[in-house]
């Protein structure tokens, strides 16, 4: 009954619009004081929350993705790609879906990646007769890639949690990710045949193709030099997001001189409020998830699957039934951050792989980035096109089925997470 009186009261704060950090820090307090225990346990977990080496990278990959934004980056990458494939079926939304895996790559934010890529490619798609809410729902699961694709601040927080390799996980995000863009792809094409209303881009020539990618080079150089180097094994994801930052400010700022002071400063200010609101919610979890082990809580759980659910599918089958489900009320770090200190002793219990069960859970919370009412993405692409939530939510249909299918492929076949991680 612990269990189920715990799970009440964590849902009633949150339907009742107590913000999330605010929910678990205040029930993780409330049940140390139930347990007669002293609140300087509570300053003590603010303390431990934070001090980890690795959460360092997150600010800075913040920093890292702001810059770019403001930088303005999206244009010029968006055009190389378009001048290559933009004559080809579908040829912009393939352009669109390339640029928002290149940019995923540079950013690790899901939101940041929707704003950068639908902001410039949206008005073209539409202009060329592409049906607006299938161009709106493309970008905005084009945009869930940023949270896959390395560097992902959703798996490092993970990594933390579970304290397995950061650097594992990243590589192990790369073949779903590859996926993703290819389901998304293959959808876009059969679009495109289907529907004879938009116009294809013409075919560029030598000359454009050349100067456009010479435009575009210093960001995928930049891509290279993050993922590259952590996979070399020249500097941790930590130091990544250091040089990533560094080097898109100077890219942004004095190579491309298209990042203002004033855009410098909103860049930061962003960074900060991103920071401040993630760091929370780590805090909150860290709280909560120290006051749910000391009630036994994680234990309850692995009683209660031994009992009633005798194997590794029934176990994963109600993880995702239970984060479809909560993913339609919470945003995806907190989904993460509340459930993967309650899931993960069952998950080892079980023989599970960690690293490939953090990549099955993210691919999972993305969709809560797509599926209202909460779905951040959607928000942000309605604001960028000035259209209703509606249209929005709409588009992002099939590609929320095709997000499911990849769930089905990664758990049948799962060498496309633990191939790459294993072989290098």
């Amino acid at each position: 009954m612990t269990l189920l009186y715990i799970g009440i009261a964590l849902l009633t704060l949150l339907f009742i619009g107590v913000p999330v950090a605010f929910s678990l820090a205040g029930l993780g307090a409330a049940l140390l004081l139930l347990k007669g225990l002293p609140l300087a346990m509570v300053a003590q977990n603010l303390h431990g929350a934070l001090d980890n080496f690795v959460l360092l990278s997150v600010p800075l990959f913040l920093l890292m993705s702001n810059l770019l934004l403001k930088g303005g980056v999206g244009k010029d990458l968006f055009e190389a790609v378009q001048k290559w494939v933009g004559h080809w079926p579908g040829g912009l939304g393939i352009s669109a879906l390339l640029s928002c895996g290149i940019f995923s790559a540079i950013s690790g934010s899901s939101i940041a990646t929707a704003a950068t890529v639908g902001s410039v490619a949206i008005p073209e798609m539409v202009k060329r007769g592409y049906g607006k809410s299938f161009t709106l729902g493309l970008l905005a699961a084009g945009g869930t890639l940023g949270i896959l694709i390395p560097p992902s601040i959703p798996l490092i927080v993970y990594g933390v949690i579970t304290e397995e390799s950061i650097g594992k996980l990243f590589m192990a995000g790369i073949g779903p990710g590859l996926l993703l863009m290819l389901l998304f792809g293959i959808y876009t094409v059969f679009y495109a045949r289907a529907n004879k209303l938009h116009q294809q881009a013409p075919r560029a020539t030598w000359a454009e193709k050349r100067g456009s990618t010479m435009r575009a080079l210093p960001t995928v150089a930049l891509a290279v030099l993050i993922i590259g180097g952590i996979y070399a094994g020249a500097f941790t994801p930590t130091e990544a997001s250091a040089v990533g930052a560094t080097a898109s400010f100077l890219l942004t700022a004095f190579f491309l001189k298209t990042l203002s002071v004033k855009d410098f400063i909103a860049a930061v200010r962003q960074t900060l409020k991103t920071t401040i609101v993630l760091f929370l919610i780590v805090i909150g979890a860290k709280i909560f998830g120290k006051a749910i082990t000391l009630y036994q809580v994680p234990a309850m759980l692995s009683e209660l699957v031994d009992l009633h659910i005798s194997s590794v599918d029934g176990f994963l089958l109600l993880v995702t039934a239970i984060l479809l489900v909560i993913g339609l009320f919470l945003e995806s770090l907190s989904m993460l951050l509340i459930m993967v200190p309650v899931l993960f002793p069952t998950v080892l219990d079980l023989g599970i792989d960690p690293i490939w069960f953090g990549i099955y859970f993210v691919i999972l919370i993305e969709l809560a980035l797509i599926t209202p009412p909460v779905g951040l993405n959607l928000f942000v692409i309605q604001a960028i096109a000035g259209s209703t939530l509606g249209a929005v939510a709409r588009g992002v249909i099939p590609f929320i089925i095709l997000m499911l299918v990849a769930v089905v492929l990664v758990y049948f076949v799962p060498s496309i997470v633990t191939w790459i991680p294993s072989t290098f």
